[in-house]
């Protein structure tokens, strides 16, 4: 029986990931649960569940439980418990950083959907794991699609990666309709049901940047061996070209039942009547499509930070989030989330990314340079 946390239990993929826990009762069980400030959906979670660990990170107007761990240090206290093996890690931003690390640091297994653990600080993470002997299994469909055709292949046997996106709801539009768009225009997704952010990310296409970021430190290939192509039926997940010119897809259904599945099973497969299955023949056309780069600026940004290092990843990350965050509020044009990203890009400079202290450093001027933006 291993022992799972769920970090950020009450979002999109803290709840897939209970429910796929519960199918596998037999071999899973639930040790600690954390949200952010969604304290109705976790008392009720509390009580289906009986967790020996509860926390919440920011009490809102409904409060604490008593037992309940609040504060940002639940997530670390939660990811670091001895009667935890795995750690799904589905906090959105860079807050859920830490307790990768100390997760990792710990000897534990992080089923990772928190891209930005990576994206800020991939070198660290890697540190991490090899001081502790934890260990990463990703959980974004695309990176679990790459681990799954790799096989643990040498990088060297590898020529390409090729990561499929979906190009979101704005993919046949015209980009002044693009820089125009609604709130609720970018949070219609073809494809995917996600939380707001990620369906934002989805739509400047950032998310995919964010994605060839984490696929340079999981899978050790340089930038210029990482492509993105345009997959509007999301059912390639991703793509592995070796250097024989074989070629390797991963196929399923648009769900994350699936790799977060994998991730907590890697490297072996359990039997779960629960998934959604894949009929081939009932399924639409396969097409593919080249990224429109320039009307999707945000992609380009943000593999440029990836291959200048350094702090840079940091600040397009940081960025990025309150970039949305003040779309989502109204406060900026959908066009304008680019355009902070790349005036925060070309503001905040300075040595350093090697350690804890001058990322965050980055990551707060870029947030600071983003939320004066008028």
């Amino acid at each position: 029986m291993r022992r799972v946390a769920v970090l950020g239990s009450t979002g999109s993929i803290g709840r897939t990931a209970l429910r796929v826990i519960a199918r596998q009762r037999g071999l899973y069980t639930l040790s600690a649960i954390t949200a952010h400030s969604n304290a109705a959906l976790l008392a009720e979670q509390e009580s289906a569940w009986h967790p020996a660990f509860v926390g919440l990170v920011a009490p809102g107007e409904g409060g604490a439980r008593g037992g309940w761990q609040t504060g940002e240090g639940a997530l670390v206290d939660a990811a670091t418990r001895d009667d935890v093996d795995i750690v799904v890690n589905a906090v959105v931003g860079v807050a859920g950083m830490d307790a990768t690390l100390a997760a990792l640091e710990a000897g534990k297994r992080v089923a990772l959907a928190n891209k930005e653990t990576l994206v800020v600080a991939g070198e660290l993470a890697a540190e991490a794991g090899s001081r502790g002997g934890g260990e990463i299994v990703p959980v974004d469909s695309e990176h679990s699609a790459i681990l799954q055709c790799l096989a643990a292949r040498r990088p060297s046997d590898v020529r390409r990666l090729v990561i499929t996106a979906s190009g979101g709801p704005f993919r046949e539009w015209p980009a002044e309709r693009i820089a125009a768009a609604t709130r609720s225009d970018a949070l219609r997704h073809p494809t995917w049901s996600m939380g707001s952010k990620i369906t934002v990310d989805s739509a400047t296409l950032a998310n995919k940047a964010l994605e060839v970021i984490e696929a340079h430190f999981l899978f050790g290939l340089p930038y210029d061996r990482i492509e993105v192509v345009v997959h509007p039926q999301s059912i390639v997940h991703s793509m592995v070209e070796f250097v024989d010119g074989s070629v390797l897809a991963q196929l399923g259904v648009p769900s994350m039942e699936v790799p977060i599945l994998y991730a907590l099973t890697h490297p072996e497969r359990v039997d779960d009547a629960g998934t959604p299955r894949f009929d081939p023949v009932n399924a639409p056309p396969l097409t593919f499509e080249p990224v429109r780069t320039d009307v999707f600026p945000a992609l380009g940004l943000g593999v440029e930070a990836g291959r200048r290092g350094g702090i840079a990843p940091a600040v397009f990350n940081a960025a990025n989030e309150v970039a949305v965050a003040r779309f989502l509020r109204g406060e900026i044009p959908f066009g304008g989330i680019a355009a902070a990203i790349e005036r925060a890009l070309s503001t905040v400079h300075g040595p350093g990314g090697a350690d804890r202290e001058s990322l965050m450093d980055a990551d707060r001027r870029a947030r600071k340079v983003v939320s004066e933006i008028r």
